[in-house]
């Protein structure tokens, strides 16, 4: 492949709803990426506030929302076909989208199977959106791929071709789904998802090798959440989110997220799970309502600049980007 490349991954550090996607969104548009690239299946949502619109994605990448930003889902990736077309016609473009040949299709049937399973809607708390059936039936080497789908002819590509060209005269964002320890390797079995969502698992979704990759963006929140069942260490009682001003909502699901405060121990084993060159933190303004909004290094409130410099000192790797608010560039970037 070519010699000249910037790719860039980003991936969650905790149980998902990280803010990954306005981080995404944040770099892909304002970094001037020239492809964006989308893991993961339509399970994980992704939420972007851009020109005073809200935008939910569950399927496309981030920084579609640019129009001449090339767009591909990965092979490894697994879409709906109904979702797929709501979110073209959400971004209002269908040039420069590409379905790799060998992504995955969820049906109904994957649905309904999924929404049957007691293990997986009671115990596990799936979102019900038929992805581990479909997973299933992919290691089964039974499940259709997007080449077979007539609907999709005039998006699907080799998406290697795709890679390659931007390899050579672009720069590539890859954005993963869910966090490190939804993994379905390195999490919190068997409270997890069903794929591999730390960085290498982001890669080989992709189909990129990771000697190619230049910059690992591993985002945190500033308190920890998870929606569904498993283990949350340090979980704050509901009321006592709420008197904090930290309650959240899934995007997919809509159920409550339980809460806990930022957790070292996580982020420390992320950080080995992931080998990031920088960090993003987002949501500084729920803690800190006077960050709100601000877009400097040196505007933030004191107690928010020393939060920030704590975990620095303690994860020893640089925290490049700080989210103050829901808006897209409601963004601190320093320079590092």
């Amino acid at each position: 492949m070519g010699v000249k490349r910037l790719i860039t991954v980003i991936v969650g550090g905790f149980f998902g709803d990280e803010g990954k996607g306005k981080v995404a969104a944040y770099i892909g548009i304002k970094e001037n990426y020239t492809l964006a690239i989308r893991t993961g299946a339509i399970n994980a949502g992704h939420t972007v506030f851009y020109n005073g619109r809200e935008y939910k994605f569950r399927a496309l990448p981030c920084a579609s929302l640019k129009k001449d930003v090339e767009v591909l889902i990965a092979p490894g990736a697994l879409i709906r076909l109904d979702v797929f077309f709501k979110e073209i016609e959400m971004i209002g473009r269908h040039s420069g989208i590409y379905v790799d040949k060998n992504t995955g299709i969820i049906t109904e049937e994957h649905v309904r199977r999924e929404e049957a399973d007691e293990n997986l809607t009671k115990r596990i708390g799936s979102t019900k959106q038929g992805v581990g059936a479909a997973m299933a039936d992919r290691v089964l080497r039974r499940l259709k791929l997007a080449s077979e789908y007539e609907e999709l002819k005039e998006f699907i590509v080799d998406g290697l071709e795709i890679i390659e060209k931007h390899m050579s005269s672009g720069k590539i964002l890859i954005e993963g789904t869910q966090g490190t320890f939804l993994s379905l390797y390195h999490g919190t079995y068997p409270y997890v998802t069903s794929r591999d969502v730390t960085a290498s698992g982001i890669l080989s979704e992709a189909g990129i090798g990771p000697k190619y990759v230049d910059e690992i963006v591993l985002v945190f929140k500033a308190f920890v959440t998870r929606v569904g069942a498993g283990p949350l260490e340090g979980e704050l009682p509901p009321k006592e989110a709420k008197r904090m001003g930290i309650v959240e909502y899934g995007t997919v699901t809509g159920r409550p997220r339980r809460v806990a405060p930022f957790n070292f121990n996580y982020a420390r084993r992320a950080i080995k799970l992931n080998s990031p060159t920088v960090l993003a933190i987002t949501k500084i303004d729920a803690l800190y309502k006077e960050a709100y909004g601000v877009k400097r290094w040196e505007d933030l409130p004191k107690e928010a600049r020393e939060f920030i410099e704590n975990i620095e000192d303690e994860l020893k790797v640089p925290v490049k980007y700080i989210g103050t608010g829901p808006e897209m560039d409601h963004m601190v970037v320093r320079e590092l």
